[in-house]
């Protein structure tokens, strides 16, 4: 199988609409920067003190323990991907709970488009080491279950995790530089410490399949620098992450994942595999809902 189940799975308009919002972003990613958009400021705004994990401590290491602490946890995951092109808008979200480091829950992602008036839905399971996706609305009924190695699976877009897997994000917002604390806000209704830095480019190619990290790679040559991209996470009181916004503002278009993270520490339930599930080579899948 040389395409990936999951790029049949988008029809007419809106697999259109999202191929051309992919191509603008690339493209304009080897564009100058000068008009960029400044990174989105938290629409949340502090209610009151909060104990600042960094005291006495590099912000950056801060943010690295967080990440490693939030990589051992459970969480309940609501992430949205916002893509903006030439004045098509899409959406993704991403939404279950995962046991992180034991690689077991479920994941839901829904991919929108406006102006489209439908959506489209991925289910995901997580077991241990595998992932297994179906299409359960596809529209010529290949509602069948695929599977791939949770560490082989490889992204396509940018700020996008392979197979949405929510551990990759912090294995991003782990890598960035230039960190400093922005704040202390109000998070899920909790007093949280908001940190800011950037994104350097094998952060965003991070496990990006080989072509696409190929044609960003070029896009940062012709730029002559990394692309404008830079993340926000927030902290709690108890030093896991509870939020993290990546952005990447490119002129009139740009991506944006937000992905809330809540109910930390929580048991998540083992979900059964499903039989009969296909297991295919990870270089196969590489469509939207997939990452």
């Amino acid at each position: 199988m040389s395409v990936s189940p999951c790029h049949n799975f988008l029809g007419g308009k809106l697999r259109r609409s999202f191929v051309l919002v992919s191509a603008v972003v690339l493209s304009c990613a080897a564009c100058s920067t000068d008009s960029a958009e400044k990174p989105r400021q938290p629409a949340e705004t502090a209610a009151g003190p909060a104990s600042s994990p960094s005291a006495g401590a590099d912000s950056g290491q801060v943010v690295r323990a967080a990440a490693t602490a939030t990589a051992k946890s459970s969480a309940r995951i609501d992430n949205k991907i916002e893509i903006r092109a030439d004045g098509t808008n899409m959406a993704l979200a991403v939404k279950g709970s995962l046991d992180i480091p034991g690689g077991t829950g479920r994941l839901t992602v829904n991919l929108s488009s406006q102006g489209e008036g439908k959506t489209v839905s991925l289910d995901e399971i997580f077991t241990g080491g595998t992932v297994y996706f179906r299409m359960p609305g596809e529209k010529n009924g290949d509602t069948a279950w695929r599977s791939v190695p949770r560490d082989k699976a490889e992204s396509h877009y940018l700020l996008r995790s392979p197979v949405n897997d929510p551990e990759h994000v912090l294995q991003q917002v782990e890598r960035m530089h230039s960190v400093s604390k922005a704040g202390e806000e109000n998070v899920n209704g909790a007093p949280a410490v908001h940190y800011r830095g950037k994104l350097d480019h094998a952060t965003l190619t991070l496990r990006m399949a080989e072509d696409r990290r190929a044609k960003f790679t070029e896009a940062r040559d012709r730029l002559g620098s990394d692309l404008p991209a830079v993340a926000d996470v927030w902290i709690s009181r108890d030093g896991r992450i509870v939020r993290t916004r990546l952005d990447c503002p490119m002129g009139t278009a740009g991506i944006t994942a937000t992905m809330n993270l809540t109910d930390l520490g929580k048991p998540v339930e083992t979900p059964a595999v499903p039989e009969d599930a296909s297991a295919i080579p990870p270089n196969t899948v590489g469509g939207p809902l997939t990452g």
